[in-house]
């Protein structure tokens, strides 16, 4: 069912993209510089594309910008938590340990024998 709807969305965004892509299909041209700017510095680098390209490449761009921002920013959390985790780790390791350490021998005979309070008898 969720799977079904994901892609009912998923066709819901690619129509209204391609309604958007047909209806904006006029020749824009993107300059780096402003004409004034780039007289002085001598850059005048310009693209002519359609109207919609220029609209979902923004939109993918800010998306980057965003993303990159985002994971530079939750930099610290994913330290703190790998650092978490490591410490969890070591401390499972040594409950471990402990458990291996002081766990009951099987056996009677064998808990006596190895009891440190029975003296050893000589034969």
């Amino acid at each position: 069912m969720i799977r079904a709807l994901r892609f009912l969305v998923l066709a819901v965004v690619a129509i209204i993209l391609i309604v958007i892509a047909l209806s904006n299909t006029q020749i824009v041209t993107l300059r780096l510089l402003p004409q004034e700017a780039a007289g002085l510095l001598g850059l005048s680098w310009s693209v002519e594309v359609p109207l919609f390209v220029a609209l979902v490449g923004s939109v993918l761009v800010g998306l980057l910008v965003g993303f990159v921002w985002e994971w530079a920013r939750e930099r610290r959390i994913r330290k703190t938590a790998s650092v978490q985790q490591r410490k969890a780790k070591a401390l499972e390791r040594e409950v471990e340990q402990l458990r291996d350490r002081h766990q009951a021998p099987k056996d009677d005979v064998l808990a006596v024998l190895e009891s440190p309070n029975v003296p050893a008898r000589r034969v």
